[in-house]
């Protein structure tokens, strides 16, 4: 640049700054504060390079990002108008969802009753400090699939590090927590439930990659775009957990049931339940199951106690989650003829692998949470528990197990200390959700917030003019349930 010409650049911007108007001015001074204030949370200063666009955006207006206003064709400047309003509100959004919070919705009956199937949620990514994005180009209002297209919402490059920002507090036993789905990093595109590890154990993994017909393509998700699970922390990083007849114990400790808490039963009424029945009872259409009792049932059944007619024929059993109170109820009502807590069964594919073997979801245990900068020794024996934390969630793809020695990075360890903090997720409504206790632990990076309030709750099993809306859960607690 000449010296004629950079005078005239420092003479046009003099008179650029000094045009500008007052009002214009003070939205850059609190744009200009938020963004500082925003950075200094960030601990990241060098994005203080952008400060400068944001003084040509307000003040010089260099660079020409309403160049569309000047237009003399009416349909460019009416196209442009939205496409400016989009783009603003797309950003907006995008702050909005990664460092504020988010709407989320319950599809799952796995924390029923505490939420319902048709809650939504609004969720405090404050709460525990937001995660800055490890996927930072993507689209803000899917998590990793366009609808109808079906294509990805997200692209892969660049990924950042695991880094989260101060929050308002930590992860607090009993917490209702929204978290990626740890078991999510490998996804067979038609066949999403069971997960894919569990695909695996059933039949293999060379069937399913020979099968793409059958189970779609396999393919990776980065740690932000898997699915948004919400369950229940139970057991936190440095805490050992057991399960005896479905109560956890902590540390050797029994902790209180949340209030809300669901098993099965078995029970058997003395006439067929109408649907009123189902509904004072408060039992989901979904979650009411007759069992359908054959001739080589009877002896059983007699042996438990459900009541056989002196013809044969037997009064109708049901399964169903129940919490407490709705168990109580039963108790209480002459035409029940027996309730029975059902027996967790055995051979589920539990966590961990091997170690597992005589466990089931009501008798689980006992097992160490991951504590960031604990150090274990490693060994034959909890291989199984801490591999995957160490070679998924913790990057060593080179480590195994060989002839009773323990590899990390391809040399023989004996010990770990583990690089982030690990907890224990399960649901209230315990023998009906995978949980923890079917895919591990949580890793902190998987940690997106807390459930604050439900905004708005939809009855699926009810038309919307027919008590489809649950006004009586607008605006209702969502991190309840002790």
């Amino acid at each position: 640049m000449t010296d004629t010409s950079k005078a005239n650049f420092i003479s046009d911007m003099k008179r650029r700054i000094k045009e500008t108007k007052t009002t214009r001015w003070v939205r850059f001074g609190i744009v200009t504060a938020i963004f500082i204030a925003w950075v200094a949370w960030l601990g990241s200063w060098w994005v203080l390079i952008f400060l400068p666009l944001l003084f040509d955006i307000y003040i010089t207006g260099y660079i020409p990002f309403t160049w569309w206003k000047n237009s003399k064709n009416k349909a460019v400047r009416t196209i442009m108008s939205w496409v400016d309003a989009i783009v603003y509100a797309l950003i907006l959004v995008y702050f909005v969802f990664t460092f504020v919070g988010q709407n989320y919705q319950i599809p799952s009956s796995s924390l029923e009753k505490s939420l319902l199937v048709g809650d939504y949620l609004w969720v405090n990514k404050m709460a525990y400090g937001p995660r800055v994005p490890m996927t930072p180009i993507h689209f803000p209002l899917v998590q990793n699939t366009f609808p109808i297209i079906n294509t990805k919402s997200y692209i892969e490059w660049p990924q950042w590090k695991y880094h989260r920002l101060k929050g308002l507090g930590d992860v607090e036993s009993g917490d209702i927590v929204v978290f990626n789905f740890p078991a999510g990093d490998t996804v067979a595109l038609k066949v999403q439930n069971p997960d894919y590890y569990t695909l695996v154990k059933m039949f293999g993994r060379e069937t399913i990659l020979a099968n793409e017909k059958e189970f779609g393509e396999v393919i990776y998700r980065p740690v932000d775009r898997r699915e948004n699970y919400v369950k229940r922390a139970v057991g936190l990083p440095g805490e050992r957990i057991k399960i005896v007849d479905g109560q956890i114990y902590i540390n050797g400790e029994k902790q209180p049931m949340p209030t809300d808490v669901q098993f099965n039963y078995y029970f058997q009424t003395s006439r067929p339940l109408s649907n009123l029945d189902w509904e004072k009872l408060g039992i989901a259409k979904d979650d009411r199951n007759e069992v359908k009792v054959t001739p080589t049932d009877i002896e059983s059944l007699k042996l438990l106690g459900f009541t056989v007619n002196a013809d044969g024929s037997v009064p109708p059993v049901y399964v169903s989650p129940l919490t407490q109170s709705m168990v109580k109820s039963l108790q209480d009502n002459p035409e029940v003829l027996k309730l029975m807590k059902m027996p967790a069964p055995k051979g589920e594919y539990l966590f961990p692998d091997g170690v597992s073997a005589n466990w089931t979801r009501a008798d689980y245990g006992e097992l160490w949470i991951p504590k960031k900068g604990e150090t274990i020794q490693l060994n034959a024996e909890n291989w199984a528990i801490y591999e995957r934390v160490i070679r998924n969630y913790e990057y060593h793809p080179d480590a195994y197990i060989k002839d009773g020695t323990v590899y990390i990075d391809g040399k023989p360890a004996d010990t770990y200390t583990f690089m982030m903090d690990y907890y224990f997720m399960m649901g209230d409504n315990r023998d009906n959700s995978l949980d923890s206790r079917y895919w591990g632990f949580v890793p902190e990076d998987h940690i997106v917030g807390k459930p604050m309030r439900v905004l708005v709750s939809f009855d699926k099993d009810k038309g919307l003019l027919n008590g489809g809306i649950r006004w009586n859960r607008i605006l209702k607690d969502a991190n309840a349930g002790f």
